[in-house]
């Protein structure tokens, strides 16, 4: 007797990756907005409260009250947008252009380490 079944075209999968790419790119935007949700709050408490520019040395203790405020406005605004652009990405782009851009931001996440414990530490 044979053992093989008469299954015909069909294949068994067990795991389909591209169906789900709008939710992984969910999940990752899901993440990514809990892990800036502290620098989020930061950046609007920093925008809100114009006694903090007494707290930053440098430039930002220069610049007008104006000028502080719409500089931590507009890092809320870019890290308000982070989860929904990665998310984009993961849900919108090839399995190559995420492995390249991934390869990017761990270089220059471990060039910003390096780059600040030599200067700032």
């Amino acid at each position: 007797m044979s053992t093989k079944s008469k299954q015909g075209p069909h294949r068994e999968t067990t795991l389909h990756v591209g169906v789900g790419r709008g939710h992984w790119g969910a999940l990752a935007g899901l993440i990514v907005a809990v892990l800036i949700a502290y620098p989020l709050s930061a950046c609007i408490a920093f925008a809100t409260h114009p006694g903090t520019q007494k707290l930053f040395g440098g430039r930002l203790e220069s610049a007008s009250q104006a000028g502080f405020q719409a500089f931590w406005w507009i890092l809320a605004l870019l890290c308000l947008a982070l989860p929904f652009i990665v998310g984009f990405g993961i849900a919108k782009l090839s399995t190559r252009t995420l492995t390249i851009v991934g390869g990017i931001v761990v270089v220059f996440l471990i060039l910003v380490i390096v780059l600040g414990q030599i200067f700032v530490f």
